[in-house]
């Protein structure tokens, strides 16, 4: 994860930090704490100490910075796939700190702060009113119950950019009340793992039909492990009943691939920048 992220998303992923405790059902089979595992790093829950990333790892926002000078599209940094920026830590007060640094020495890039804890926001972060323009802010509802809890809270942020990732989604979502207004940019898609949950295509549609109306930036991330489709030659346990009916077929995340109704769905929002 660094330069040039695989996440299709964002340009950059930076981790200032790893580690987290789980907040939501979205956290349930957490991508981030298993890869964590594999390379032998006790960092996920409330009593393990975080890993603080290297100097050299710190500098490199810099170097983004000085290589997007000019650049007609601004690259985008994904901050912190491995983390959460506003978890609540005493030992991440100086760390964060110097994140908001760098965040502010760095206006060539776009910095994409996303949280499973927006409620957290306006007490921990640097700026109240007058955020930075190379800020967005988001937050994670993969559920009806976390967008009615959550968006209240993005909602109250200024923001240059507010999104959401609805990724993994576990249920439908009717959002319209904040699109446009509040969301700028909705970001989707199922769950990928050996513990994957299938999500039905009548929700990702449904999302896609409600940013349409509402002119808002639409990205279709991927399907994940299961997708709709033919399942021939694939045993019975690698197929499962989604929640619209949908017969979804266990294929892997590569073979899923990221279309939606024949369609790969790659919107930005629209950003005007000052200057």
């Amino acid at each position: 994860m660094g330069a040039n992220s695989k996440i299709e998303w964002t340009t950059h992923t930076f981790n200032p930090w790893w580690g987290c405790t789980k907040v939501s059902e979205a956290c349930k089979h957490c991508y981030a704490e298993t890869w964590a595992k594999r390379v032998g790093q006790n960092v996920w829950g409330p009593k393990p100490q975080r890993r603080v990333m290297s100097e050299n790892h710190w500098k490199q926002p810099l170097k983004w910075n000085r290589e997007a000078e000019g650049l007609e599209e601004r690259p985008r940094v994904f901050c912190a796939s491995m983390a959460d920026v506003f978890e609540d830590r005493e030992e991440l007060l100086p760390h964060r700190a110097r994140l908001f640094d760098i965040i502010e020495q760095t206006p060539n890039l776009d910095w994409l702060l996303l949280t499973k804890r927006p409620q957290n926001v306006t007490r921990m972060a640097r700026w109240i009113d007058d955020w930075p323009e190379n800020v967005w802010l988001g937050t994670t509802v993969e559920m009806q119950h976390r967008a009615e809890e959550l968006l209240p809270y993005l909602e109250a942020i200024p923001a240059k950019v507010r999104f959401i990732s609805a990724e993994p989604l576990l249920g439908p979502l009717s959002i319209e009340p904040w699109l446009g207004s509040t969301i700028d940019w909705v970001i989707t898609g199922g769950e990928s793992g050996p513990k994957a949950r299938p999500a039905s295509p009548e929700w990702f549609r449904s999302l896609h039909v409600q940013c349409m109306e509402s002119e808002v930036a639409f990205h279709f991330k991927q399907w994940g492990d299961w997708a709709p489709g033919q399942g021939e030659n694939l045993p019975a346990h690698r197929m499962k009943q989604a929640q619209d009916g949908t017969e979804m077929f266990r294929v892997g995340k590569k073979a899923a691939g990221r279309k939606l109704d024949g369609h790969q769905h790659d919107g930005l929002p629209r950003v005007r920048h000052s200057g």
